[in-house]
């Protein structure tokens, strides 16, 4: 296996040119997110340098872009707002912290990797993706209305939300208007002009018309900006440990981890659409974890595969993981050189920029489709929506799947429960039985009651087995017919053991037909079989219900 996945050199020139577009695209993202994170906006272009440079190297996905993304910014700022309101005597301390957090998302990054769980993202359902998607978009929008007016937004989104009122009453005028002109470059351009976009991209071409405008037009005003900026080599930022805080560590840890795997192969799958090709997840895993693990190291936020800097990419003619090392080295090169100009960019500026990339998380596709889901989707897509804003990420994505498990539950159960036939009448039943079976049947006159499962049986389908056998009082022989299942857990065969039980106690006969290995295993560890007469299995079901036929002609003569 090579160290570096998808790497050749015949792409060169598309992969500079991917690279750089990237970089360009990258570049007010990466502020914007370190501004809104609360660790400061060179935090952002630190993240997106060192997961976009690793992850491309040691990640599963060629043409991928990595950097800090909406959803794990989201996560981030509530992590670095938790740990620095901790210290408020030395927030240094509580910022060291944060990034261990940072560090310990990716190290378990890795190992989900390494356990090879990459796979397993995909049994998410697309209605939890879209709630929780949906509710990150949300989420950036109402913590970017604040700044957008020029003022400090609470950290929370409810009291962000609360606070709108407030905003617009005491709203700073200036920092206004660079903001309602970045929100028109951000929305407008892309639509009205697509070349001109694909050759300055509409984030770049706000953060420049934006700074701009502040410096030219406005060079008095109060309007927030982000300052200075330190350049040159981040410093290590060491691990730092408290005891007392470490099992909040360690889950808040575990999130960033799950938040960006289940983000960086929503992109990979993103990428393989666009590229024909099919990514690794599990070495995409790993490589996140890595630049997640340096990222933190580096005082960098986390990050995760971008959707759209990977598409640019594409699109700009990127294909191996040239282009995204590259776009982070350009990234590096522009920090180390330009910090004192970034410092004058307008805070409001690159609130409009996240607006819109709240609004592009949002599934609109899957609003325009809401007609047509069904109603059990529409409700996991809300719950998981409203909890992701209201309360937080992971007991969003937690009550999404336990919803999904039990729907999806419950939809196998009704399955199961259709391949339950109980017969005593042979021509009324959909079970396909043959001319002599059902004479033999129609001979018997409802002393045999042949009780026909099919398909795996589970627990979930257990009570009724019992219940429905139950209904039937007017039979001298059970032929109880497992041919058709494939397999039994531990549950069903009890409720087939109390279903031979009961039969037996009231006097009744019972026939075993059928069972494919699996199945007897799992009744022979359990007793189950047991608890038949010598001779009462077989494995066809015609011979099943002779010998029924004939124990109860033998009982009618004796009597």
């Amino acid at each position: 296996m090579s160290i570096v996945n998808g790497l050749h050199f015949r792409n060169l020139q598309g992969d500079i040119y991917g690279g750089l577009t990237a970089a360009v695209v990258a570049l007010p993202l990466a502020l914007a997110m370190g501004v809104s994170s609360g660790a400061g906006p060179i935090a952002g272009v630190y993240g997106a340098i060192c997961v976009g440079f690793f992850a491309a190297l040691f990640g599963g996905t060629p043409s991928q872009v990595s950097g800090p993304t909406g959803p794990m910014t989201v996560v981030m700022a509530m992590i670095f707002t938790q740990y620095t309101a901790m210290f408020p005597d030395n927030p240094a301390q509580g910022a060291a912290l944060a990034f261990t957090v940072v560090m310990l998302g990716g190290l378990f990054q890795i190992g989900l990797g390494l356990l090879r769980v990459g796979k397993f993202i995909e049994l998410v359902p697309h209605p939890v993706i879209s709630g929780f998607m949906s509710g990150i978009g949300i989420i950036i929008i109402l913590l970017q209305i604040g700044p957008l007016l020029g003022l400090d937004s609470p950290a929370r989104p409810l009291l962000a939300m609360q606070a709108i009122p407030d905003f617009i009453s005491r709203l700073q005028p200036d920092a206004t208007t660079l903001g309602l002109i970045t929100l028109v470059i951000v929305y407008a351009v892309p639509t009205l002009l697509p070349k001109f976009n694909k050759l300055i991209p509409a984030p770049l071409l706000a953060l420049l018309v934006g700074t701009l405008t502040l410096l030219l037009l406005l060079p008095d005003s109060n309007a927030p900006i982000l300052g200075d900026i330190p350049t040159g080599i981040p410093t290590i930022q060491f691990p730092a440990f408290d005891l007392h805080l470490l099992p909040g560590m360690i889950k808040s840890a575990l999130t960033l981890a799950a938040l960006g795997a289940i983000d960086s192969l929503l992109t990979s799958l993103v990428a393989d659409n666009i590229t024909h090709t099919h990514h690794k997840s599990d070495r995409e895993l790993v490589g996140q974890g890595i630049g997640n693990t340096i990222a933190g190291l580096f005082g960098g936020l986390p990050g995760a595969g971008a959707t759209m800097r990977t598409v640019v990419n594409i699109k700009a003619g990127g294909k191996t993981p040239i282009s995204g090392a590259l776009h982070a080295l350009i990234l590096l090169a522009i920090i180390l050189g330009a910090g004192s100009i970034a410092s004058h960019i307008p805070k409001a500026v690159l609130a409009g920029i996240l607006i819109k990339v709240g609004t592009d998380i949002i599934d609109w596709d899957y609003f325009k489709r809401i007609r047509h889901v069904p109603i059990s989707g529409i409700i996991k897509m809300l719950v998981v929506l409203l909890l992701t804003v209201f309360v937080d990420l992971i007991t969003a994505v937690a009550t999404g799947m336990v919803m999904a498990s039990l729907l999806f539950m419950k939809e196998m159960v009704d399955l199961q429960l259709q391949n339950i036939n109980t017969i005593t009448d042979p021509d009324r039943t959909e079970t396909p039985l043959s001319a002599d079976e059902k004479a033999i049947m129609k001979a018997a006159k409802g002393d045999i009651l042949l009780y026909h499962l099919a398909g795996p049986m589970s627990f979930g389908a257990a009570k009724e087995m019992s219940r429905r056998l139950a209904q039937f009082d007017h039979y001298r022989a059970l032929v109880l017919d497992l041919s058709d299942v494939p397999r039994v857990d531990y549950t069903s065969s009890r409720a087939i053991d109390d279903m031979i039980y009961d039969a037996q106690s009231t006097g009744r006969q019972v026939f075993l037909v059928g069972g494919r290995p699996q199945v007897y295993h799992m009744l022979e560890k359990q007793g189950v079989l047991d608890r038949l007469e010598n001779g009462h299995r077989h494995n066809d079901r015609l011979n099943a219900l002779r010998h029924a036929a004939n124990n109860i002609n033998s009982n009618n003569q004796s009597t």
